[in-house]
């Protein structure tokens, strides 16, 4: 086993060529094996194991930076860097995380699980460098697909603008999640495919390897690319920006990127952009066919549940709806299969738009199209929605925009941690202006939920969990729902339940194990936390003096922050409690282990309605 001799990436530069190409395929097993029982991103990490290999081959970590973006491309970073013993634990409660960590260790320079930060987090750290007088490389490795993110672009044009020593490898793989799209997708494809061009990287390359490294190879590649490049192509675009363009490269030959790599490293100081290829998914054969499907793959346990999940009820209700509206286009940002939007684009083709990684964009475009009569559908994960706050505010919701926006994966999400967790939406979406926010408590109320958003003269989110619903009925017809109206589920005398979305079955599984213990719940499903329902609140809380409200996101500024202000307001003497998520980030580990640390099961609820009784009975 080579990867057991592996303990710091120093010791990759004892090794032969030939032996790192067989840790290489070592490395792809430890990874194909463990991504099957944990769950992980799987195509991504597999391209991008010779890569790894060479960057820390040549670059003296952790002193020189290597700053990945997203970081779900990382798994052989981990196991080279003394995390190979643990790596079993990947993404599991405890575990190391499926992402870049620098609490985890210090070759993880930087926190990251949003795509398209690394050239702007790259840069800060080469001008601090510069600013104290240090002497560090410092590299950025983004894929293409993040590279249609805005924010990469601005900080591109900074990087060229400062002319600071600072790489970016742009691996380039086809792929963001869903195969790229756009016209910078195109215009990679010109610098991949053009038959002259191919037959030029496929003599030199082999040519270069053999070369003495250094000065001898970049006179060569500079001079003899750079020609062919002016001939071939009308705009050499990452030139123009005030980069040195080396590539592309074949990203798994590793003899090839160690002299690359080795000999940028050793005479340029300059911002630099090396483009490699690499196949998603290679060494997999499944996931080399369809990297899209094999992207990300949930556990074993996972893929055993027959139930469908919200997101194909989404996507599958949508299909219907467009059928019947021909005015409804749909929206995402490089998820078409994450989000269940390719039941739509594969039906309505005409009427589906993947943007790529730019949710910003996403936003204004869904703007512009509702302005014009149309019904945009914007299908973004909850943590992803956060990127584009100001959209929603500025250019949706200023102008009551009928945009629909559905938030995909929110509350836990299992084992992609901090960077995931869509815990913050209910807050973020409250504060705003004109907006609906609403969250069903099952897969039939989210059909409903949708119907009703789709003809709303305004702008309407609907946000869900991630994963399997809970298996109820589906009918084939649609209701209307009252905006604003909330429903009685149980009715009881003691305590008040006031639980949205996910938490509404806990509290109905609370309410039976109180119900045996001689104490009577009133169940609501709130299903609009923007607008209350204030006639009926305004009912109820006359009659109750226990108050609990239910819900999966941050105890701040969502369902307790409402219901605190309309108790505040109305002057209701009332002892509210919040079963909710803490103000913190919440760690990676199975959405189960979280609630139970968290206090988010059924026995939580009910150990908290016998807790304050009880307290009340003591003091009186």
């Amino acid at each position: 086993m080579w990867l057991e001799r592996i303990n710091s990436p120093n010791d990759l530069k004892s090794l032969s060529m030939e032996e790192l190409r067989n840790l290489a395929e070592e490395i792809r097993g430890v990874i194909i094996n463990t991504v099957e029982n944990n769950g992980g991103h799987l195509a991504s990490n597999l391209g991008t194991v010779e890569l790894t290999l060479a960057l820390h081959y040549v670059f003296d970590t952790p002193k020189d930076k290597i700053i990945w973006d997203v970081g779900h491309q990382a798994y052989t970073h981990k196991l080279v860097t003394g995390r190979a013993k643990d790596f079993h634990t990947l993404r599991q409660y405890g575990g190391i995380s499926g992402y870049i960590a620098p609490w985890e260790s210090e070759y993880d320079h930087f926190a990251v699980g949003h795509a398209g930060t690394s050239l702007s987090a790259a840069l800060g750290f080469a001008k601090a460098r510069d600013i104290k007088g240090e002497k560090y490389k410092v590299v950025a490795v983004i894929g293409d697909g993040a590279l249609t993110s805005g924010m990469a672009w601005e900080a591109l044009n900074q990087i060229g603008f400062l002319n600071t020593d600072l790489i970016v490898i742009l691996n380039d793989n086809e792929h963001s999640i869903s195969p790229n799209v756009g016209a910078l997708a195109v215009y990679l494809a010109k610098l991949r495919k053009h038959p002259l061009y191919r037959f030029f990287k496929q003599t030199t390359q082999n040519f270069l390897k053999n070369l003495p490294l250094g000065k001898t190879l970049l006179s060569l590649d500079l001079k003899l690319e750079r020609s062919l490049k002016s001939l071939l192509l009308e705009n050499p675009i990452f030139e123009d920006l005030g980069f040195k363009y080396f590539g592309p490269f074949d990203g798994h030959d590793i003899p090839l990127l160690i002299s690359v790599f080795k000999g940028i490293k050793d005479n340029l100081s300059c911002p630099v952009l090396i483009h490699i290829t690499t196949k998603k998914g290679i060494g997999h054969k499944d996931a080399e066919a369809i990297p899209s499907k094999f992207h990300s793959v949930g556990s074993k346990k996972e893929r055993e549940k027959k139930v469908p999940t919200y997101t194909e009820v989404f996507g599958k209700t949508l299909v219907e709806l467009g059928e019947k509206d021909e005015k409804i286009v749909a929206i995402t940002a490089a998820m078409p299969d994450g989000t269940g939007l390719s039941y739509f684009a594969e039906r309505f083709p005409e009427r589906f738009f993947d943007v790529g990684i730019a949710e910003q964009h996403a936003v204004t475009f869904a703007a512009g199209l509702a302005m014009n009569g149309l019904k945009p559908v914007v299908a973004i994960y909850s943590t992803f929605l956060q990127r584009s706050f100001d959209q929603i505010i500025h250019d949706v919701c200023l102008q009551k925009l009928p945009v629909v926006f559905v938030l995909d994966r929110a509350g836990l999400v299992s084992d992609d941690g901090p960077t995931h967790q869509g815990i913050f939406d209910l807050s973020y979406l409250r504060l705003i202006p004109n907006i609906v926010v609403s969250s069903p408590k099952d897969e039939a109320e989210l059909r409903d939920l949708l119907y009703t958003a789709i003809s709303y003269p305004g702008p309407f989110a609907i946000r869900y969990p991630k994963g399997k619903g809970y298996g109820v009925k589906l009918s084939s017809n649609f209701n209307k729902i009252e905006i604003g109206k909330a429903e009685i589920l149980e009715e009881g005398e003691d305590v008040l339940f006031l639980a949205i979305g996910s938490m509404v079955y806990t509290a109905l599984g609370a309410y039976n194990i109180l119900k045996e213990k001689g104490i009577y719940a009133k169940v609501v499903n709130l299903r609009f936390l923007k607008p209350l329902d204030i006639p009926l609140l305004e009912e109820i809380f006359s009659k109750f003096k226990y108050v609990f409200t239910l819900e999966e996101n941050i105890v701040t500024g969502g369902l307790f922050g409402a219901i605190s202000e309309f108790v505040s307001k109305f002057h209701f003497n009332v002892n509210l409690h919040p079963i909710a998520l803490p103000e913190k980030f919440i760690e990676h580990g199975n959405v189960e282990i979280l609630k139970e640390i968290y206090g988010l099961k059924e026995y939580h609820v009910v150990n908290e309605v016998l807790g304050v009784l009880n307290k009340t009975r003591v003091e009186g």
